[in-house]
């Protein structure tokens, strides 16, 4: 059984920081790029950042460059994101996800065959 199980979220202060994990069962990571994506309350599901399974490479929303480093380890079926530097507007359900296609994640993101649950990062004082 596939699934993506995300955690790390919880309730922090603007400046603080976050690490979110999420563990993969069900299939091998190595050949998957993988992301993280957040949706906030009344706006649609955005890409936070990629990382492509080929070369490594990562994508980062502008908002979030020198802030979020996201990063793997194949051998633990693990996808983390590191967030620094934390601001209110980081308030969102965050899911984690995996596909194939580095296209997908990019820019098709209705075309991923795999997602998290989502977990809750809330930054307030």
């Amino acid at each position: 059984q596939v699934q993506l199980v995300e955690s790390g979220g919880g309730l922090v202060q603007p400046g603080g920081s976050v690490r979110l994990s999420c563990l993969v069962s069900g299939f091998t990571l190595d050949v998957y790029s993988v992301g993280w994506f957040r949706q906030a309350p009344g706006k649609e599901r955005e890409a936070v950042s990629v990382m492509s399974s080929s070369d490594g490479s990562t994508y980062y929303k502008d908002s979030v460059k020198g802030r979020f480093t996201i990063s793997r380890d194949n051998a633990k079926n693990t996808i983390y994101l590191q967030m620094n530097s934390l601001k209110p507007e980081d308030t969102a359900v965050y899911y984690c996800a995996a596909d194939i296609e580095l296209s997908s994640l990019l820019s098709y993101p209705s075309l991923i065959v795999h997602w998290g649950q989502g977990t809750q990062v809330t930054v307030s004082s």
